[in-house]
């Protein structure tokens, strides 16, 4: 504005107001639409201004990024993603789910907006309901089919190092089945030992075999299996307690012998037996090469017992124990070889070094405890043993313990590992556990004639040739006769 001298200010005139265009032009207020009168479909209200389109039909901007809207007019309302379309191009899956959907809550007033937000959403109604019996029904079969399934599919039974027996020479660390990762890395650091490991494996499962030769469970061993024994080792029996001791005495007395003949790297002679030293027949002076059992029963207990130390359950503890009764077994049969320096023979200065025994004296030994093994239960913190009845003695380190009583492995017994006595040959006249009448079980038995031809009067002709006689020989040979009773077949 321009000031006039004295006077008041000149005011300019005001701009005339441009005329109304279409985009410009002031809208009415939205006016309820009125209500269709009954047996007539409800029209739809027009769409507010913030709906995105006039009343009167398209926008007439350019389509944007969520919709149309117009060019000349910024809009004031907040833009919205629309929800996702739903499967198959349908409607959105909350418009289906919640009845009236987004655009009825946009036609309410902010109140009754949020109020139905805020209402709860209502639950589809519920479809028929199948009565009580056929519910019952329905649970019944499923209940017997798992039953079905649990009875019919075989349990799995948990490899063992046992297997390596099996290999021989062509012992591979990482083909070797039953390992945990302690006795796989022993085996790929000591190849050498895993080969006296495996020697050690056969020469225990011949002794087994031995002492239980006359036994209904006769140690027998399943082709192929990589368990060797087989589901009889499932239970913590006396059998599977002399069998950890065994085993455990095994490798003990092969990796000992081992070390003394050279053949392998990592040991050699027993290094503790030096200098001078006593017994009942006077003085004597450790010479020549002793068997070194210190390096066998270390390398044997963390070899065998590094399975049982991963698991911390009954099971476990009792194996534990039984294969430090094996290795003890071995260092009770060490004797003292010795050789005598002096005149004539006398005895004047002795040299004596300590010598394995026969495993036979071992295997003996263990057949002992086996017959006096103790039955125990493992204490609450699972730590130590306590008899399993009042009145019973209480195991000693010496004894083998176990938690299950044996099966009478009279019949096949596929579930208990029970291979059966059908077939054995038993003595007709022996009172004992090879008698045919504790053998079969009272079954009976058969008898067959049998021809053996033997060599005999064999003599020693000059030079170099022995030449025997055939001599042939009838015997009657016994074998227990086959179950004839009808659960008995079954369980074949």
């Amino acid at each position: 504005m321009r000031a006039r001298a004295g006077g008041r200010p000149h005011t300019l005139p005001a701009a005339r107001a441009a005329p109304p265009t279409p985009d410009t032009a002031p809208r009415e207020p939205a006016r309820p639409a009125p209500r269709a009168p009954l047996g007539e479909p409800a029209r739809r209200p027009p769409a507010s201004r913030c709906s995105g389109a006039p009343a009167g039909g398209e926008a007439d901007g350019p389509p944007g990024r969520w919709g149309r809207r117009s060019l000349s007019t910024p809009s004031r309302c907040p833009v919205h993603a629309p929800p996702p379309p739903g499967p198959r191009g349908g409607s959105p899956r909350g418009a289906m789910l919640r009845p009236g959907g987004a655009e009825d809550a946009a036609q309410l007033p902010p109140r009754r907006a949020r109020a139905r937000a805020r209402a709860p959403v209502p639950s589809p109604a519920p479809g028929p309901v199948a009565p009580d019996g056929a519910r019952a029904s329905s649970r019944l079969g499923l209940a017997c089919l798992l039953l079905l399934l649990l009875l019919t599919l075989p349990a799995r039974v948990d490899t063992s190092w046992w297997y390596i027996g099996a290999l021989g020479a062509r012992v591979i660390c990482d083909n070797i089945p039953g390992l945990v990762s302690r006795q796989r890395q022993l085996c790929q650091r000591y190849p050498d030992i895993m080969r006296s490991v495996g020697e050690g494996a056969r020469e225990w499962i011949r002794e087994c075999q031995h002492q239980f030769r006359h036994h209904r469970w006769n140690c027998t061993t399943l082709d192929r299996d990589h368990t060797v024994f087989g589901r009889v080792m499932l239970r913590s029996s006396r059998e599977a307690a002399f069998v950890y001791a065994i085993s455990s005495a095994g490798v003990v007395h092969a990796i000992t012998r081992a070390c003394s003949q050279g053949e392998l790297s990592v040991c050699s002679c027993d290094p503790y037996t030096r200098g001078r030293h006593h017994d009942q027949r006077g003085d004597f002076d450790w010479g020549g090469c002793s068997d070194n059992i210190h390096y066998g029963v270390r390398f044997a207990k963390a070899f065998v017992d590094a399975k049982e130390k991963r698991l911390k359950d009954a099971r476990a503890l009792m194996n534990l124990h039984n294969n430090r009764c094996g290795r003890t077994a071995v260092r009770r049969f060490l004797k003292l070889e010795c050789k005598c320096h002096g005149v004539s023979g006398s005895c004047t200065l002795r040299t004596c070094w300590r010598a394995l025994s026969d495993f036979r004296r071992t295997g003996d030994y263990l057949r002992r405890r086996y017959d006096g093994a103790v039955q125990v239960t493992a204490t609450q913190d699972g730590a130590n043993f306590t008899a399993a009845r009042q009145g019973y003695r209480r195991a000693t380190r010496t004894d083998l313990v176990y938690f299950d009583n044996s099966p009478d492995y009279c019949v096949l017994d596929k579930a208990a590992g029970s291979l059966g006595t059908a077939g054995r040959v038993c003595s007709k006249t022996s009172k004992g556990t090879d008698g045919c009448e504790i053998m079969c079980c009272g079954r009976g038995y058969d008898t067959t004639r049998v021809t053996r031809v033997t060599q005999c009067e064999c003599k020693f002709h000059w030079c170099c040739a022995v030449r025997c006689k055939e001599c042939r020989n009838t015997v009657d040979v016994h074998t227990c006769k086959a179950p004839k009773k009808a659960e008995w077949l079954d369980q074949t």
